[in-house]
C-alpha cells in the first residue's frame, strides 16, 4: 500500500519552514474539505465543504485509504495545522516498455499560505522520493486549463505540457 511507503512521514523543509508530510487521517477530513474549498476551481465544481457533503468525503477518504495503489498525503505545519494536501496513485502499465507511473491528483496548498514553498516542497518529494521508492518510471498529473498560475508553478518543477487531456462526466 503506498500510503504505507516507509518514507512516511518526512520532514520537507520550506519558506514557512519544516513542514511534515504524512498519510491523512478520519481526523483529518474536515480541514481536507475546507483545503478543496478554499480552491476556485474546486468550489466551482461543488467542493465547498457543506456539512451535507461529509459523507461523501468520508466515503472517499475510506476508499482512497483501502486502495493498494493509492495515498492521500496530508501537510501539516510545525503547529499541526493541515496546510497541504496530494493524492498518489501508482499505476502499472504496458506503454513505455512497462513503466510504472505515478499519478498525482488534487495537489492543495492553503490559500495563504501558497508561493510558500510547500507546494514546491511536496513535489520535489514526489519526484526525487516516492517515485523512485516505488518504482515509477514517470509522475504524471492533470491540471484543470483554468489553472494558469498552477502550470507555471508545475513547468518551474521540470513538468512538460505533452499532452492533452480528456474527461467525460458520467454523473
Amino acid at each position: 500500500m503506498i500510503a504505507d511507503l516507509a518514507l512516511l512521514p518526512v520532514v520537507l523543509e520550506s519558506r514557512l519552514g519544516e513542514v511534515t508530510l504524512r498519510a491523512a487521517r478520519e481526523e483529518d477530513l474536515d480541514a481536507l474539505m475546507a483545503l478543496l474549498a478554499d480552491d476556485e476551481v474546486s468550489a466551482a465544481r461543488g467542493d465547498v465543504a457543506a456539512e451535507e457533503d461529509r459523507p461523501a468525503y468520508a466515503a472517499a477518504l475510506t476508499a482512497i485509504q483501502a486502495d493498494p495503489a493509492n495515498a492521500l498525503l496530508v501537510a501539516e505545519s510545525a503547529d499541526g495545522a493541515l496546510i497541504g494536501t496530494l493524492q498518489l496513485t501508482r499505476i502499472p502499465g504496458m506503454a513505455r516498455r512497462g513503466a510504472t507511473r505515478l499519478l498525482v491528483e488534487a495537489v492543495r496548498v492553503r490559500s495563504d499560505l501558497r508561493s510558500s514553498g510547500v507546494g514546491s516542497a511536496m513535489m520535489r518529494w514526489v519526484v526525487d522520493d516516492a517515485a523512485p521508492a516505488l518504482g515509477c518510471a514517470l509522475v504524471q498529473l492533470t491540471s484543470d486549463s483554468a489553472r494558469v498560475a498552477a502550470h507555471r508553478f508545475y513547468e518551474r518543477l521540470g513538468f512538460v505540457a505533452s499532452h492533452v487531456g480528456f474527461k467525460y462526466r458520467v454523473v
